[in-house]
């Protein structure tokens, strides 16, 4: 199956008129394109001999209810959406990974759904494929939180090893949280498909998955940012390109027009409400004041884009092909 252009923009690229092209233009020059290699596959070249492929896996939906945004009535809620060009009442949530080489390294930034999604996630395979990717030839795939959009396409029903030939890297903390046997007995039901997801893609391989501490060197040229809130070990990463890098900040933000526009609003999904708000606020402000390209799991596009201020908040403007 092909993912439509309508499925790779889906949760909308459409941000306000006049504040995207006041930020295209002020970046002009500055900002590299996106390179379409296939419908669903889009490729960026940081320099130094360092490029980044977005693959979408595909997107889920969500109802906009009075649960999704914790401390915005649902009319706000609906007024941000509407103002985007976007449905008021059910949105297509994109879910896009990062396939980044750099230094002989091939590292893939989170895995998708994989087998254990909706049916119109679990892509990211398939569009490896089209654009003639082989999984066999990742070296790496470090993860950002273990929420299981992030880790289930790691390995498959069968229990095999999607990636075989990658080195596993993920937080530190992210693993003491969800792979803490007594929390997971001690937690609701509702929330044992969370703990489980983990030790079913890890749990055969945990002697050699490397946790690393937020704020350390992953491999060369990968920095990873603490970025907690969204979960307690939720972290980013800084990608050093030869002219520009790149910052991929996993689920700091969900939908853009919510809460890129407003990043004081906290998503049903972040497990430490206040903590995520400050984090968004310093991961966007760090982005601007050293001049990061962006990426983000649940952004639009192809999900590499810049940010702009506007307001109390920002744009996320992704990158023209």
């Amino acid at each position: 199956m092909q993912l439509s252009r309508r499925d790779f923009l889906v949760a909308g690229a459409a941000l306000v008129g006049g504040s995207m092209l006041g930020g295209l233009s002020a970046c002009a020059g500055t900002v590299p394109r996106a390179q379409s290699l296939v419908p669903g596959v889009a490729r960026v070249d940081l320099g130094g001999g360092v490029t980044v492929t977005a693959i979408s896996d595909g997107y889920g939906s969500r109802a906009v209810d009075a649960a999704f945004v914790r401390n915005a009535a649902l009319s706000e809620v609906q007024a941000a959406l509407a103002e985007a060009g976007l449905p008021t009442d059910r949105l297509a949530i994109p879910y896009t990974v990062q396939l980044v080489d750099i230094g002989g390294q091939r590292v893939l930034f989170d895995t998708g759904n994989g087998e254990f999604g909706a049916a119109t996630a679990g892509k990211v395979l398939e569009n490896m494929t089209r654009a003639g990717i082989d999984p066999a030839s990742v070296t790496a795939v470090v993860i950002s939180h273990f929420h299981g959009d992030h880790i289930n396409g790691l390995r498959n029903k069968a229990g095999q090893l999607v990636y075989p030939n990658a080195k596993v890297f993920v937080p530190a903390p992210e693993w003491a949280w969800w792979m803490d046997d007594a929390r997971m007995a001690a937690a609701p039901a509702a929330m044992q498909g969370a703990y489980a997801a983990p030790r079913r893609v890890f749990g055969p391989m945990a002697a050699n998955v490397v946790r690393f501490e937020p704020g350390s060197e992953v491999l060369p040229g990968v920095a990873s940012v603490a970025a907690h809130g969204h979960t307690p070990g939720h972290t980013a990463f800084i990608v050093a390109g030869g002219d520009r890098k790149l910052m991929l900040w996993g689920d700091n933000t969900n939908v853009a027009a919510l809460f890129v526009r407003h990043p004081d609003w906290s998503v049903a999904f972040d497990l430490d409400a206040e903590v995520a708000r400050a984090t968004r606020r310093r991961l966007a402000e760090q982005v601007l004041a050293q001049r990061l390209l962006l990426a983000g799991y649940h952004l639009p596009g192809a999900a590499i884009g810049t940010l702009v201020r506007r307001g109390d908040g920002y744009d996320f403007l992704p990158l023209s092909a």
